[in-house]
């Protein structure tokens, strides 16, 4: 199986690449980032104020989760409820960056992913994928964009527009800060990683920028 990673920071479009690059080449791709915002959902239910250690250990010892998907959507359904229409809800997105750090969570998404992994061809992408969840990932990505366009983009998918752009910039870099400094699988680019920096890239260049990057490397595809 050919594995592809792609990890990067909030708002860089990865998710977006994950799927357009998967289509070029007819793999299948995982958004790892849903399945934890999935959790989120799921957490959030359960209206607990409280995030410790000892509470997503207990909350996690019940959670069944189901992948499937309708076309190119991928669906998130936790103990029988699909979530999927909730995913990128700005307070979800909070809400998964702040449990996501728990070790027995992520243990839980990882067997998810490396599962997936051993039987397709496919693009993960995620926020450790390249350094933790696949280390031997026959190519790893990291896409990144300036705050200011990151910031942009979510703004623009904020349809409500519930929050300004200048709250959108501060969260996001409260994200980033959590993201990079947290103690479990920090965000950083895998050493072997090829960086991508699309701030003033479209999504067929990135694209293009990938797909000639796996050819360099002999990928057959």
């Amino acid at each position: 199986m050919i594995n592809i990673a792609i990890d990067g920071h909030v708002g860089s479009g990865k998710s977006t690449l994950a799927r357009g690059l998967a289509q070029k080449l007819g793999f299948h791709v995982l958004d790892t980032g849903a399945i934890y915002r999935g959790f989120a959902c799921a957490f959030r239910d359960r209206r607990s104020q409280n995030i410790d250690e000892q509470m997503i250990e207990n909350f996690v010892k019940d959670i069944k989760v189901d992948i499937f998907f309708e076309g190119d959507l991928q669906h998130v359904v936790i103990n029988g409820k699909d979530y999927t229409k909730h995913l990128r809800e700005e307070e979800i997105s909070v809400l998964s960056s702040k449990i996501s750090p728990f070790p027995v969570l992520r243990e839980k998404v990882r067997l998810i992913q490396r599962d997936f992994a051993d039987k397709y061809n496919c693009v993960m992408e995620g926020r450790d994928i390249g350094s933790v969840v696949l280390p031997n990932a026959d190519i790893k990505f990291f896409v990144t964009a300036s705050e200011e366009v990151r910031a942009k983009r979510r703004f623009e998918q904020n349809k409500d527009k519930s929050l300004t752009f200048n709250e959108i910039l501060k969260d996001l870099r409260e994200r980033d800060y959590r993201d990079e400094h947290r103690k479990v699988a920090p965000l950083k680019p895998a050493d072997d990683a090829i960086i991508l920096d699309n701030s003033n890239m479209t999504l067929e260049q990135s694209i293009d920028f990938c797909l000639k990057c796996m050819a360099k490397k002999g990928l057959k595809i």
